[in-house]
Order: structure tokens, then sequence, then C-alpha cells
């Protein structure tokens, strides 16, 4: 599936499916527990207290046709995908929070505060998407480098 040609239209479709997302997770989510908060900082969150984790039974699907195509095609979003941060929130499918999950997850925390917003991020991570594919985008490269792989949030 070449992205390139579709994302100045995929772009802001899914800027703001984010952006609601994010804002139903802020009102319906938990904080974080004193673990999240030590991974957060560990992964290099810098405000912690403005992440909100939403479990769900299944992670959600945008309605926009185009959009639910591009992401169950490219793996953004599917069967085998458990976690999705947008903003300052992330979704997890129930049963899989564990602190690989969250540490990831939290990485990605960290990633939309460098940009400062979804509207910023989103544009650079879909054209990672699009030029080189989910798996080596370097936005996920980094997130899986910031895995923290045991129990223990100082390691």
């Amino acid at each position: 599936m070449d992205l390139q040609p579709l994302l100045p239209e995929l772009v802001p479709k899914a800027i703001a499916w984010a952006k609601i997302q994010s804002e139903h997770i802020r009102s319906t989510g938990y904080s974080l527990n004193e673990k999240g908060f030590a991974i957060a900082r560990q992964v290099g969150v810098l405000s912690p207290e403005l992440v909100r984790v939403r479990y769900v039974s299944q992670l959600p699907v945008p309605d926009d046709p185009e959009l639910r195509k591009v992401a169950l095609g490219t793996g953004l979003l599917g069967p085998g995908m458990v976690g999705l941060t947008l903003g300052h929130g992330i979704f997890v499918v129930d049963g899989y929070g564990d602190v690989r999950l969250m540490s990831h997850e939290l990485r990605h925390v960290q990633q939309y505060e460098a940009f400062g917003s979804i509207e910023a991020f989103m544009p650079v991570y879909l054209a990672q998407i699009a030029s080189v594919g989910y798996r080596d985008a370097p936005l996920e490269q980094d997130a899986r480098a910031h895995e923290v792989l045991s129990d223990r949030a100082d390691r």
C-alpha cells in the first residue's frame, strides 16, 4: 500500500480522530500509579501527571472508511495491537498492561511531548510509516529501544 500520495488527505483525518480519542481517554482513563509514574520518568516523560490510561476490550478504529483501511492495512491498528498512544492518553487492551508495553507506550507519550502536540507528531509519524513501514519507523524503533523488560522500573 503506497501511502505517500494519500497523506495530504489522511493526516488531517488522523489528527481529528486522535484528538477525539485522546479527549475520551483523558475524561475516562486512570492516572498512572506509582510504578507507572516511575516508568514514565525513566523513558523521559516530562509530565507523567497528565498521562491517562484507558483499558478497553479492543483498540478503537476510525469510523472513516479510508482511515480505517489504512490503519488496519499498515498494522497501526488491528488484531495484534494491544496499545495505542494519542498525546497523553494511552489505550491498553485488557490483560496486556505489562511493564514492557507500558514503557513502550509511555515513550510514545514522550515523543508527543517532544513534538508539542498531536498536530505536530502525527504528520511525522505517518510519513515515517508511509516511507519505511510501521516496524521500521524511527519513532517505533525509538519506543522499542526504551522498553523496560523487567518489573523494576529503575533498570
